[in-house]
């Protein structure tokens, strides 16, 4: 059985068990990463040396990083949904998930770690709306696909909609 690694506040966590749920793909899911502890544990840390969540075991292989996983889950259980078989839609569906690493994290993130992850009388204002600015640049990029596909890889949902959603 597939094991995931990952608590369910981690957005990365949740794309890899919306990917699973959508794939009906059975899974067993092992509280870490948070108060959970464990991510920094040798056991841990052999499954994943970044000490990051999530990590996923199937029959003994191991993967880390979200999107690759998602990726991989798709085409190991998803030809044809998920995973596109038409390569230019996949190439589309790729870039999209590339696009939610390369551009819009990094675009909301400040904000994220301020307003999430920062006591409320130690946030920066001034970085939080320079972050909000970045963000709705990247996301009006993405509003102008929207308006003219249904899905970010055309007229289905693939598995480039789970990073970008």
């Amino acid at each position: 059985m597939l094991k995931i690694w990952g608590r369910l506040s981690s957005v990365n966590v949740q794309k890899v068990i919306w990917c699973a749920d959508e794939l009906g793909i059975g899974y067993q899911r092992i509280e870490a990463g948070g108060k959970h502890g464990i991510v920094s544990t040798p056991d841990y840390r052999a499954l994943n040396p970044n000490a990051l969540i999530p990590v996923i075991e199937d029959n003994g292989f191991v993967l880390y990083e979200s999107n690759a996983i998602v990726r991989y889950l798709a085409a190991l259980h998803g030809e044809g949904s998920l995973w596109p078989v038409d390569h230019q839609l996949r190439a589309a569906a790729d870039l999209w998930m590339d696009w939610q690493t390369t551009m819009f994290n990094p675009a909301i993130g400040p904000a994220f770690w301020q307003l999430i992850r920062t006591a409320p009388e130690k946030r920066d204002a001034a970085v939080i709306e320079t972050a909000r600015a970045n963000a709705e640049k990247h996301l009006a990029v993405l509003d102008a696909h929207l308006a003219v596909h249904s899905f970010v890889a055309g007229a289905s949902f693939t598995m480039g909609d789970i990073p970008v959603g």
